[in-house]
């Protein structure tokens, strides 16, 4: 029986007339994955760069976002190829991949994503989910379609390349990560720093100037609000496991005496 994949995030960020909102998903938990597909946000990342992710934990995510209308984001730990090509063919349909600083650095990740003749992706649409076990019709002939890619950058250096990263034929989006850039620009732990501003702001022009979607992540609702009004198509605004870490605090702080004691030690 054939079957049909979900829309990617390239083509939800072309329907769209207004901002994207998401939220990282960090804990590796599917349970947890799935409150927030639940929540009516627009995406989700699933991070394998800054959290407790392999490929069982990513698929079981998946899996478990798949009945909701959200739309998932794998955020890969780097630009390796072969990594890409086990995360796509577990079934991921959208990429993010972090550190991209150069317009050469892009187009291999977008060869990595595609299959020959236009990249090196290797073949095993008969053995993974991607292509549900051959089960899409045309999926090899029609892989590209199936895929969005969206680039991170976050150094000096990607903001001054955004722009030609941004024309790269198969970059779908650029994601600008304000926390990594502020540390390139020796500003560690000061994302809204007014110079890390600045920077977010010149690579959102570049790549607007390029006619490509920009995103942003920024947990600071002041933050989110002046990168929305700046043109962001798309925005990360919280992390399940922030929001767990606040919210506890919150309790503990109400109702705990732990809360003003000494923890030294723990």
């Amino acid at each position: 029986m054939p079957l049909r994949l979900t829309p990617t995030l390239r083509a939800a960020l072309a329907e769209a007339d207004r901002p994207l909102a998401g939220m990282w998903v960090c804990t590796g938990s599917p349970l947890v994955a799935e409150i927030c597909a639940g929540a009516g946000l627009d995406w989700v990342l699933i991070d394998m760069e800054h959290a407790p992710n392999g490929l069982e934990s990513v698929l079981a995510q998946l899996q478990a976002v798949a009945a909701y209308p959200v739309t998932p984001v794998v955020r890969v730990p780097s630009d390796d190829a072969v990594v890409i090509k086990q995360v796509l063919d577990l079934g991921a349909q959208n990429l993010l991949v972090p550190m991209v600083s150069s317009a050469a650095q892009a187009q291999a990740v977008v060869e990595a994503v595609r299959y020959p003749p236009r990249g090196h992706r290797g073949v095993g649409s008969a053995l993974g989910r991607s292509a549900r076990w051959n089960r899409v019709d045309g999926y090899l002939a029609d892989a590209d379609d199936h895929v969005s890619l969206f680039v991170q950058v976050e150094t000096a250096e990607g903001v001054d390349a955004a722009g030609a990263i941004a024309t790269v034929d198969g970059v779908d989006g650029v994601f600008v990560g304000p926390s990594d850039l502020a540390a390139s620009l020796g500003l560690l732990g000061q994302q809204t720093h007014p110079d890390v501003t600045a920077a977010v702001l010149r690579a959102f022009a570049a790549v607007k100037d390029a006619g490509v979607p920009v995103g942003v992540n920024a947990f600071d609702p002041d933050a989110a609000q002046a990168y929305i009004d700046a043109g962001a198509d798309f925005i990360l605004l919280g992390a399940d496991v922030a929001m767990l870490a606040r919210g506890s605090e919150a309790l503990a702080a109400r109702w705990s005496q732990a809360a003003g004691e000494d923890r030294a030690g723990y």
